[in-house]
């Protein structure tokens, strides 16, 4: 495992907090080019209320505007969990260089899990992959939220959300 993997790997932990902290599944991405951050995202589902608010989406869009192109062919991608086929999909066609993920994701997965796109010939586009970087630690991120998440779904509401008349 390279120092840098680490390094970028922990800054996506980071963009994955901050999506938990905003109530969000905690999955974080950034994008490198040249040893400079271009793009980083995480996930923004229930904010935009949008099914493409993925990490990944977020950090790809955000690094076409800094690069002012749809071609990241010179980017490495940092993502804390494996993408999604929509999310693999869409690295697949930015032409990234490399993908670095942290941990698998056995329902959802699409570069080992449960596809392997990535290295799928039948494509214009491959890029080799580099899995487990800080695994642990971002699944933990996962498993923390999740469950803090259930712990909130077994409060009786009152106790979850203030009341709406409050004081009244």
């Amino acid at each position: 495992m390279k120092t840098h993997d680490i390094t970028y790997m922990k800054l996506a932990l980071s963009a994955a907090r901050e999506a938990a902290s905003n109530g969000e599944v905690p999955v974080g991405a950034v994008i490198v080019a040249a040893g400079k951050i271009v793009g980083s995202g995480y996930n923004r589902r229930e904010e935009r209320q949008n099914p493409l608010g993925h990490a990944e989406i977020m950090a790809i869009e955000e690094a076409s505007r800094q690069l002012g192109s749809w071609r990241l062919d010179t980017c490495d991608i940092y993502v804390t969990l494996e993408p999604c086929l929509m999310c693999t999909g869409a690295i697949l066609q930015a032409r990234m260089r490399r993908l670095v993920f942290g941990c698998l994701d056995p329902k959802a997965g699409a570069v080992e899990s449960l596809y392997r796109l990535c290295e799928d010939q039948r494509l214009n586009h491959q890029l080799p992959v580099t899995s487990g970087v800080l695994a642990r630690e971002s699944a933990a991120t996962l498993a923390d939220f999740f469950s803090h998440l259930r712990e909130q779904k077994r409060q009786p509401k009152a106790e979850r959300w203030p009341s709406p008349v409050e004081g009244a």
